[in-house]
């Protein structure tokens, strides 16, 4: 991360003023390789508004700046910095990773991103009839199950849910069941797409999720309710103590917390939800239609200000008391977009972004497919794929082209790989035929999304820029760290000389040996003051002042100038007790020891800033080095309209 940071200031993408005059003009040459302008401009417009040195906002002083930079990579090149396998290993890593935000549709994400957040701030209340059935069913067993759930559909706008799902649920094969209310991200998105598009009162038409066929009745919609943190206390219904009941044990408890008894103790006590008991009743967070009992839910969101206790009431696991800890509404969608764009590329909605991207490449492509040779890969697989035992064989004709990605040729021992590689995933129930299909279908997907990515740079200017600026970066940081940060540390003899003939340059200031007290109180620091001027030290006033609850007084010891943060900048370097100072917001009063005149430092003392001039020195001459081995030609025509354009920004 310090590489990147390094090199901020110069290495900064944005907005560029490309005017055509400058487009594509070379601006200087480093040994005869060519700078263009529009680099110039572009990444000295966007620092203007980063750098506060005004040096750097003169366009002579940047452009010597900028020159210095162009040296700098061009010897790291030329010393092979940019092919250290550290250096190339950092360099892919940031690519693949930059990458992900333009292998993307924007198009189709923002419009599922905006679905979603629709759906999150509206629960919708729904029951579902589910059917299970083998993902590789046969299309007689498809259009059976689809049948019996249009024939229950009719059932349900007849008899109604109710008496459909105590005939026909039975927890393996069918699944009858209310699913209260829920939003978005709570079911898989078949499921959430035919909730959230049948209307109130309506039953879907069936539909396939990976689970099976479904039919979803809709029953209610409401506002979605924010999410909620509380905590219970709990009295089972069945209980092992026969002297009283749960709703008599619940009273007992809530009339303790009505004299002021804290719910948290009681909780721990008396709570018989083990799983919360402990942690004083106190739930995980959750919002509208995630818990399984309604009546739980609807008190909890009924309570309005933290802190709130509800009166007893009964759900189906027992008694309850609940007290809000927390609540937090749905945020607004520019708060929760960033949030709700992530989720979206995580849930199986993805799908639908790969596939319009995927749709988008092939035409932009032109890719040729010869989908005719699946079936010599079909007649390639045996058994022994099921048991990923599979492997190619010997006469595989592995040269011939199966797909053309623009300039990219695939061959059939690309996907004959791809294939032997994911055999152990293969299903025994799917026909080969099936699997090779699938297969060829991820396959191509994937290369595709490759090809794209592997010519990024040419396809996006933004996204070259910015790689170009972190691999210059990468090599700008080694080239430094090599040549001039650690020489500069370790070379003792060249120091130690530097040290020797700039010694006027390292002096210490006048200082003083002194203890500092402060305090917010002006009465308190009065009161330090006396007890300075009576010879107490630090440790007794501070014994005096300050009590095991109380800090009154801080006091700051040692060897200052004028610059300490515990001084005020007007304060006397006199020996002796001062008198008191304001000071950031707060009262000072020092003791001052002993005042130490100006003095010399020692090379030790002074090594930290001796190493950092002896860095600027030893930077100063190398660049003239590098001017000398990579001679500099300024187009001035080119910098003095360069220069004019900018100036009239």
């Amino acid at each position: 991360m310090l590489r990147y940071f390094y090199i901020l200031v110069f290495f900064v993408y944005g907005i560029g003023l490309q005017a055509q005059s400058t487009k594509k003009e070379v601006l200087f040459t480093v040994a005869e390789e060519p700078v263009y302008a529009e680099e110039f401009i572009r990444i000295f417009n966007k620092n203007l508004d980063l750098v506060k040195d005004e040096s750097q906002k003169d366009v002579d002083s940047y452009l010597k700046l900028f020159i210095n930079y162009k040296l700098k990579i061009k010897e790291a090149q030329a010393k092979g910095l940019d092919t250290m396998p550290t250096y190339v290993r950092e360099l892919e890593n940031y690519k693949s990773q930059l990458a992900k935000n333009y292998l993307t549709d924007t198009k189709v994400t923002d419009a599922l991103v905006e679905e979603a957040y629709k759906r999150m701030v509206t629960e919708v209340k729904a029951s579902h009839i589910l059917i299970r059935i083998d993902e590789n069913a046969s299309p007689q067993d498809t259009l059976q199950v689809y049948n019996e759930l249009l024939k229950l559909r009719e059932r349900i706008k007849k008899e109604g849910f109710d008496a459909v799902q105590k005939e026909m649920h039975n927890g393996q094969t069918v699944y009858a069941e209310n699913l209260g209310y829920f939003s978005a991200f709570k079911m898989v998105y078949e499921f959430e797409n035919a909730a959230y598009n049948t209307k109130i009162g309506d039953i879907s038409m069936p539909f396939k999720t990976r689970f099976g066929y479904h039919i979803v009745i809709v029953e209610d919609e409401r506002p979605a309710r924010g999410e909620r943190t509380v905590a219970h206390i709990m009295v089972a219904n069945k209980r092992d103590d026969k002297l009283e009941s749960a709703a008599t044990r619940i009273q007992e408890i809530y009339k303790k917390i009505q004299q002021g008894e804290s719910f948290e103790t009681l909780a721990k006590q008396f709570s018989e939800d083990k799983s919360s008991a402990e942690n004083g009743g106190k739930l995980a967070p959750f919002s509208g239609g995630q818990l399984s009992s309604t009546e739980f839910e609807d008190i909890a969101f009924s309570l309005k200000e933290k802190g709130d206790v509800s009166k007893p009431f009964e759900s189906g696991f027992g008694w309850h008391i609940i007290k809000l800890y927390d609540k937090t509404e749905v945020a607004d969608f520019k708060s929760m977009k960033p949030e709700l764009e992530a989720r979206v590329k995580r849930d199986t909605r993805s799908q639908l972004i790969n596939t319009s991207i995927v749709n988008k490449l092939k035409e932009r492509y032109k890719v040729a497919e010869n989908t005719a040779a699946l079936a010599y890969f079909q007649s390639l697989l045996n058994e022994s794929y099921y048991m990923a035992s599979w492997s190619l064989p010997q006469d595989f004709t592995a040269s011939k082209t199966l797909v053309v990605i623009d300039k990219k040729t695939v061959t059939y021992n690309d996907f004959g790989q791809y294939l032997f590689k994911n055999q152990r995933k293969a299903s025994a129930k799917k026909p080969f035929g099936v699997i090779v299909n699938e297969a060829y279908s991820n396959f191509l997907n994937a290369e595709l999304m490759q090809y794209q990515e592997d010519n990024l740079e040419n396809e996006s200017e933004d996204f070259a820029n910015i790689v170009t600026e972190y691999r210059d970066g990468l090599l700008l940081f080694d080239l430094m760290e090599n040549e001039i940060w650690n020489a500069s540390k370790t070379d003792s003899v060249a120091l130690k000389a530097y040290y020797d003939a700039n010694k006027n340059n390292y002096n210490w200031n006048t200082r003083i040996d002194a203890d500092v007290a402060s305090s917010s109180q002006k009465r308190t620091i009065k009161s330090v003051k006396k007890m300075l001027d009576a010879g107490q030290n630090p440790k007794a006033i501070k014994e005096a002042l300050n009590t095991k609850d109380q800090v009154n007084v801080i006091f700051t010891s040692g060897i200052m100038d004028m610059e300490h943060q515990a001084l005020t900048s007007d304060i006397a370097f006199e020996k002796g007790v001062s008198k008191i100072y304001q000071h950031n917001d707060a009262f000072v009063v020092a003791n001052i020891k002993a005042v130490l005149p100006k003095a010399p430092k020692t090379y030790d003392e002074a090594k930290g800033q001796i190493i950092s001039d002896y860095q600027v020195v030893k930077e100063e001459k190398w660049l003239k080095d590098l001017e000398q081995k990579y001679p500099i030609q300024v187009n001035e025509t080119v910098f003095t309209k360069l220069k004019a354009n900018l100036k009239s920004k």
